[in-house]
């Protein structure tokens, strides 16, 4: 006992001292008063009839008279409540002593609302401390956090709550609900006690709504999802999604709109999910779907008699559907799958057999629309793709795809044409480059989409020897009884995304140009583009008039999230029709977009442009995140996304992003540099893009600057760092760390290579397979990177990751590694996708702002 005795004295005195300092800690924490509110009420509340039985106050308080979630309130802003009565929120002052209410008259319990915002400039914990004798619960950004259940007759009870404040700002609002039993007054004191005293500068108390982009404003509200528009260009639908964050699910709905007031006549709702419309080629008459668990129903709408009648019902596997020119039937496809070998093998068919879905067949079928009569049109081992309809009804073309190894893109569709009477089938051709086929008005011509390797390379525009990027889509007019083809885009510079034959002489086409996705009028007499006015940067969808030249189409700038337009083709003339999110965004800031080109070392022009964070101070420091993607697509500017770059920005960032050689959309001279480049030039345009942003741009940290890309760009993250050390980080997700395993691994990587690597092969070219591989340059990383992948991913295997993950720790270099389970090439599940955007975030705090206390709560080491 005499040995223990010093043992336990020394731990004493530790246990002592521990205390001793943390009670010091706390009384050196400084309380931050909440003074500023906006006030709502009070209001009477009054107990239900019979609450003797029973019924206590606490009860009333769990009650919800008003869902806040929404709830984001302004000065002198009104809010709705029972029986007509409207609210008026007022700002008032409390003071450091508290707030006291002033209630009415009676002993009937009153309710009052007090909303504070807290804006936080980065991530910070704290503790949110109440004082008061009445009952209170206490909502955070919408959610119910806490609530004090008792009443004080003396002293005011503590309601406490401790807040993790991610960047930016967050809402707290307080209800009161009065005791009629207490004789006090409603009162309110509030302060707030930030963990770490050194990061009050970074709060800010107020009561103003004003606020930055979140995550929430991205993913949640009302988001079109399509339109289209009657054949008399009268009538006009617009669809939306909305995701419910209570679980990740959604909802969607229809609306249907007179185009010339733009009012709303009617809403479709439906607890399935709501599909594809289409209208009739005639009248006022539209078909749309509703699906669940794999069965679809297809349903006719008559708008003159109100009707709403099933055609088909519960149909499994029910894929498209297209109507035919005169409205008395429909072509659809239904798609069948064969049963798995139960032997628990499998023998490969294909190279495309690895795909799950590859035995999966698509077949056509007709549906009569008066009568209901269905009849089959295909079968066969071969699946059949729909094509279009002819202008008479009478012929039908569709396509069918096998494999064909001994050239690229070793894949061949053939063509054909079916006389819908008799079932008869004719070939048109077999091609290897071909995209969608649509009929001339007249009958006599197609206007097909391809690369420009179709029809015998007829549509390149390239010296000799050059292979031209088959991504970079063209169009061409195919001459059906002469058998001759037109190249009718080999000299426009924009790449085709999609085309619809109006009349003889005019097609209509949704198009990249440069940075934007544009609609463009083609006169197939002039052979002439005329670019038609939209108003916005990127036109996501869009649906022409048989009958009229008018258009609804959505879609989205770079600052403005998705609307919905009507345009007038004649006149060249746009109108907005709906914009569900400008109440979302009615609060939202952003920073200043500008542009930023160079001439890169080859004389080219690489366009650019710069987000800049709000409330930007030319005389401070910022870091910066470099975007891009450089392969073949380019980062358009369109609003929110995958990698939002106005959250980005929003978060204290410089946001600098550019379009490096090979993408669509710039000429076919431009993205052929894609082909058997695999990152060389477009790494190097990053490089000397970046060194020139910096020059430009003096308040940019050059020491502070992170770089992110997806898929290619994930590749070319890891790339990057191989190569240069003016990245203080990266972000990688899915990329691909070596190209010969992507090549044979990845769902789509020979097929992809066939362009990206055009005849170039592991076996042919080390050079790219190997020396360009970013898993065979590992040794060469020097600053941390982050690693991101879904752990379902079929494009870009999870192994791309997991091997560079695996260099880079035997390496002994900075890198983390985070999967997101069950998710694919691209993260789509809400609350997944909530921790994936967070993670970036968070890793770009800790490596560009030295703030790693997110990072570390996400992520807490064990």
């Amino acid at each position: 006992m005499k040995r223990l005795f010093p043992l336990i004295l020394i731990l004493g005195v530790i246990f002592f001292m521990t205390e001793q300092s943390q009670a010091q800690s706390e009384a050196s924490k400084k309380e931050l008063p909440i003074t500023e509110w906006l006030q709502a009420g009070p209001v009477k509340t009054p107990l239900p009839a019979f609450h003797g039985d029973g019924f206590k106050l606490k009860d009333l308080q769990s009650f919800e008279t008003r869902s806040v979630s929404s709830f984001w309130p302004s000065a002198n802003e009104s809010l709705a409540w029972t029986a007509g009565k409207q609210l008026t929120w007022t700002a008032v002052n409390s003071g450091n002593d508290g707030l006291v209410i002033k209630q009415g008259k009676g002993k009937s319990p009153q309710t009052v609302y007090l909303a504070a915002y807290i804006d936080a400039s980065r991530w910070v914990k704290g503790k949110l401390t109440i004082h008061s004798r009445h009952l209170l619960t206490l909502y955070v950004n919408g959610e119910n956090v806490s609530k004090k259940s008792s009443s004080e007759k003396e002293d005011a009870g503590k309601l406490s709550y401790n807040l993790k404040l991610e960047t930016g700002k967050h809402l707290v609002l307080v209800e009161v609900l009065s005791d009629p039993d207490v004789d006090a007054a409603m009162d309110i004191k509030a302060a707030l006690t930030l963990d770490d005293p050194a990061n009050e500068a970074d709060i800010t108390l107020s009561t103003s709504p004003t606020q930055v982009m979140n995550v929430h404003h991205l993913l949640d509200g009302p988001k079109i999802s399509g339109v289209s528009i009657s054949a008399d260009g009268e009538w006009a639908t617009v669809q939306y999604r909305r995701v419910l964050p209570e679980d990740g699910g959604s909802e969607s709905w229809m609306e249907l709109r007179n185009v010339s007031t733009g009012k709303l006549i009617q809403t479709f709702r439906a607890r399935t999910a709501l599909g594809s419309v289409s209208w009739a080629p005639s009248g006022k008459t539209f078909a749309y779907t509703k699906s669940a668990k794999k069965k679809t129903t297809l349903w006719i709408v008559d708008l003159p008699s109100g009707s709403q009648s099933v055609l088909m019902e519960d149909v499994e596997d029910f894929g498209g559907f297209s109507w035919s020119p005169d409205g008395s039937f429909i072509i659809y496809t239904v798609t069948e799958t064969p049963e798995a070998d139960k032997r628990g093998v499998k023998h490969f068919r294909s190279l495309r057999d690895k795909w799950p879905y590859f035995r999966t067949n698509e077949y056509l079928y007709r549906v009569d629309v008066n009568s209901g009569a269905r009849q089959r049109l295909t079968s066969g081992k071969l699946g059949t793709s729909m094509g279009a309809i002819s202008p008479d009804g009478k012929k039908l073309i569709f396509s069918q795809t096998v494999d064909n190894y001994a050239q690229r893109p070793y894949t061949q569709s053939t063509l054909s044409v079916m006389t819908l009477s008799t079932l008869k089938v004719d070939t048109l051709g077999q091609f290897g480059w071909i995209g969608n086929v649509q009929w001339s008005p007249n009958g006599k011509k197609l206007l097909i989409t391809g690369g420009a390797s179709l029809f015998d390379g007829i549509g390149r525009n390239l010296p000799e020897g050059v292979i031209p990027n088959d991504y970079d889509t063209q169009a061409f007019i195919y001459d059906i009884a002469g058998k001759s083809v037109t190249p009718i885009t080999k000299d426009f510079d924009p790449a085709i995304n999609s085309g619809y034959w109006h009349d003889n002489n005019t097609i209509y086409f949704s198009v990249i140009d440069r940075e934007y996705d544009r609609l463009f009028a083609y006169s197939v007499k002039k052979n002439s583009f005329q670019q038609l006015d939209t108003g916005i940067d990127v036109v996501s969808s869009y649906s022409i008039a048989r009958n009229k030249p008018i258009a609804i189409y959505f879609g989205s700038s770079a600052q403005m999230p998705h609307q919905a337009y009507i345009l007038d083709l004649k006149k060249n003339k746009h109108r907005r029709l709906s914009a569900p999110e400008k109440s979302t965004y009615a609060n939202v800031s952003f920073g200043d977009l500008k542009t930023f080109n160079f001439t890169n070392n080859q004389g080219t022009t690489i366009d650019g442009r710069v987000y800049y964070p709000p409330n930007f101070d030319p005389a401070q420091q910022y870091p910066c995140i470099v975007y891009y993607y450089g392969g073949t697509s380019v980062v358009e500017r369109n609003f929110g996304g995958r990698y939002p770059l106005n959250l980005f920005a929003a978060q204290g960032y410089m946001v600098y992003v550019m379009q490096p050689s090979g993408a669509p959309g710039f000429g076919q001279a431009f993205s052929a540099l894609h082909v058997n480049d695999w990152g060389k030039q477009a790494a190097s345009d990053i490089m000397e893009g970046t060194e020139k942003f910096l020059e430009a741009h003096p308040f940019v940290n050059k020491d502070k600057i992170g770089c992110i890309g997806a898929s290619y760009g994930g590749f070319m993250t890891m790339s990057l760092l191989t190569q240069t050390d003016m990245f203080a980080t990266g972000i990688s997700h899915a990329g691909i760390s070596a190209l010969s395993s992507y090549w044979g691994e990845g769902y789509w990587g020979y097929l992809y290579s066939s362009v990206a690597t055009a005849e170039s092969f592991p076996w042919n070219r080390k050079d790219i397979y190997v020396d360009q591989s970013p898993l065979f340059n590992a040794d060469k990383v020097n600053k941390p990177l982050l690693l991101l992948h879904g752990d379902s991913d079929t494009n870009v295997p999870p192994g791309e990751s997991d091997q560079f993950y695996v260099a880079l720790k035997l390496l002994g270099k900075d890198v983390e590694y985070v999967q997101v389970k069950g998710q694919d090439h691209h993260i789509l599940d809400y609350k997944k996708r909530i921790i994936w955007q967070k993670t970036i975030l968070a890793w770009f705090d800790k490596q560009l702002k030295d703030q790693g206390e997110w990072w570390a709560d996400l992520y807490p080491e064990k």
